[in-house]
């Protein structure tokens, strides 16, 4: 290959860009998050396509550890309205995919601590195959989110006056 053809071709990116499709802001607020694992997920064509449109409600999900098995329970995923009678049930349990040995882990964890798994996010990867982010979290107090809350207001004042200090 000559150099002028090296210098035609368009160059790679470093990292290739995450699809969002939602984020459980909620969870932040509520838990405390001590680990994260990212997960697969066994779907259908039509949850796909629903997830594609961004339609998806992670508020009331969390996990659940069955018969050896990881499960997304609560997750709403309405229903693909051009896939007629091939649609799938929107809040149906989703098996999630997960290596057996993260998941010893965590599941030991969650278990023996009485700690909880709550999705965290859940995005399209650079091959475009959905994934979760999951957490395994402590539940907050409500004195914990009181003071996260003034550490929050404090430090957004603390920057909007070196904004106008800047100008």
């Amino acid at each position: 290959m000559t150099k002028k053809n090296a210098e035609n071709r368009p160059k790679k990116a470093l990292k290739p860009e995450l699809r969002v499709i939602t984020e459980n802001r909620k969870a932040k607020h509520k838990f405390e998050v001590l680990d994260t694992l990212e997960c697969g997920l066994a779907l259908v064509g039509s949850e796909v396509k629903s997830l594609r449109s961004g339609r998806i409600s992670l508020d009331e999900a969390y996990g659940r550890v069955r018969e050896g098995e990881v499960w997304l329970v609560g997750c709403d995923i309405p229903e693909y309205p051009q896939a007629t009678i091939w649609n799938h049930e929107p809040k149906r349990p989703r098996k999630m995919l997960v290596h057996r040995r993260e998941m010893r882990k965590f599941m030991n964890q969650a278990h023996e601590k009485g700690l909880t798994l709550v999705p965290l996010k859940m995005y399209f990867n650079e091959r475009g195959v959905a994934k979760v982010v999951l957490g395994l979290c402590r539940g907050k107090q409500m004195h914990d989110k009181r003071e996260a809350i003034k550490k929050a207001d404090v430090q957004r004042d603390l920057s909007r006056m070196m904004r106008g200090r800047n100008r």
